[in-house]
């Protein structure tokens, strides 16, 4: 008896044992599991904060803090609802996103640079020239402290998409300020139709005013288009390579007379003394369609300086918008074009070319050569021959840049 009590007690202490050895392993089961999920948690918030943090350090040295991992947000830049005075909303059509210009004391000062961007997601060649461009701007541009290059982009909504992703390669090491919007093309269209559908059939490839095409005439009415707080804007096509600041070019505004509501640079072909043939026959005299420097060889559209406010208050301007008129000019010139704006543009310059102010050719140092081989390689030369400086080719026709 006495042995078996010894052998109950000895295995009741064990099974005593047992029981506090497993408690203890649970326990630490438990710590281990505790440990694992809520040190991963802590770990994960930590390394995303840090990434995030690092990211924007990276992204913003020698970048005066601009930084593309904003989000896009709906009608405004990131940073403030409104810069300037200047409201961030066309319509209620457009999102924007870039660097965080928010938060200073001083309100910045904005340079503001339009391009069309519609159906780049259908085309590699279209890629491909936005990608000279941007960098190629990225490269030379420098801008104040204070200063910021606001990037507008008409655009498609496929378009936008890729776009964004594109942008943030480009700009990435940016060394100025700026901020990206993107206006939706379609409603943009909807405003400008009922402006521009008279013109239509005067200025575009096939006969009738299409609807779609009323984009190309942005320019023509942009200053009843974007809101009266935006004053000044560099309208630029996606073919161009940069060779200089672009702040440079805003300078061009300083130049502009009295009365001028557009900078433009001369066409450097002989487009127009083909699309004026009859008028020219007319007048054998003229200077309509003549080469510089004595004639009026017409413009490209290609950069275009846009006085938003002197189109504004131009009633002269504005009354030559008028579909009587533009009909009245259309008739006495004999003129049937299809390049949309620039056309419209060269028609009025030649009736009032005050409204006008000249832009060096180097500044839309064009480099198609179609006219050359298509009747007119005898007097060629005389429209396209650039003399000074190149700042900005323009790759027009598909033409390669040089490199240099």
């Amino acid at each position: 008896m006495g042995i078996l009590r010894l052998v109950s007690r000895i295995m009741g202490r064990i099974s005593t044992f047992r029981s506090y050895q497993f408690l203890l392993l649970l326990a630490a089961a438990l710590a281990v599991v505790a440990f694992y999920y809520f040190g991963s948690e802590r770990q994960n918030f930590s390394s995303t904060t840090k990434r995030i943090k690092h990211t924007q350090a990276s992204h913003n040295t020698n970048r005066n803090d601009a930084d593309l991992t904003v989000d896009t947000r709906v009608s405004q830049t990131a940073g403030s609802e409104e810069q300037g005075g200047e409201e961030r909303d066309v319509g209620g059509e457009s999102e924007g996103f870039g660097s965080k210009t928010g938060g200073h004391d001083t309100v910045d000062h904005q340079y503001h640079a339009l391009m069309m961007f519609t159906k780049v997601d259908k085309s590699r060649s279209l890629q491909d020239k936005f990608r000279v461009a941007m960098l190629s701007m990225v490269k030379h541009g420098r801008f104040l402290e204070g200063e910021v290059l606001v990037l507008h982009f008409v655009s498609d909504q496929a378009s936008q998409e890729l776009g964004e992703r594109m942008l943030q390669e480009f700009l990435l090491d940016a060394p100025f300020k700026f901020e990206v919007l993107f206006h939706d093309v379609a409603a943009l269209t909807q405003k400008l139709f009922p402006i521009v559908e008279a013109m239509q059939k005067h200025f575009s490839a096939g006969s009738g005013a299409y609807y779609s095409d009323a984009i190309f005439f942005l320019s023509v009415a942009m200053h009843h288009i974007m809101p009266k707080s935006l004053t000044r804007i560099v309208q630029l096509d996606l073919d161009l390579k940069y060779r200089t600041n672009i702040r440079d070019l805003f300078q061009e505004f300083d130049q502009f007379p009295p009365g001028t509501v557009i900078g433009i640079a001369r066409e450097m072909q002989p487009v127009y003394r083909h699309t004026f043939w009859q008028y020219r026959k007319e007048n054998p005299q003229s200077r309509v369609g003549e080469p510089p420097p004595d004639g009026l060889p017409g413009f490209n559209s290609g950069v275009m300086l846009l006085d938003l406010a002197a189109m504004r208050a131009s009633a002269l301007y504005n009354q030559l918008l008028e579909p009587s008129n533009v009909a009245k000019l259309a008739d006495q010139y004999r003129f049937r074009g299809h390049l949309g704006d620039q056309d419209f543009f060269t028609m009025i310059g030649m009736e009032h070319p005050e409204l006008f102010y000249s832009l060096a050719c180097g500044w839309n140092r064009q480099l198609c050569t179609w006219w050359r081989d298509h009747g007119y390689g005898d007097i060629f030369q005389l429209y396209y021959r650039c003399d000074g400086p190149i700042y900005i080719y323009h790759g027009n026709c598909n033409t390669p840049i040089p490199d240099n």
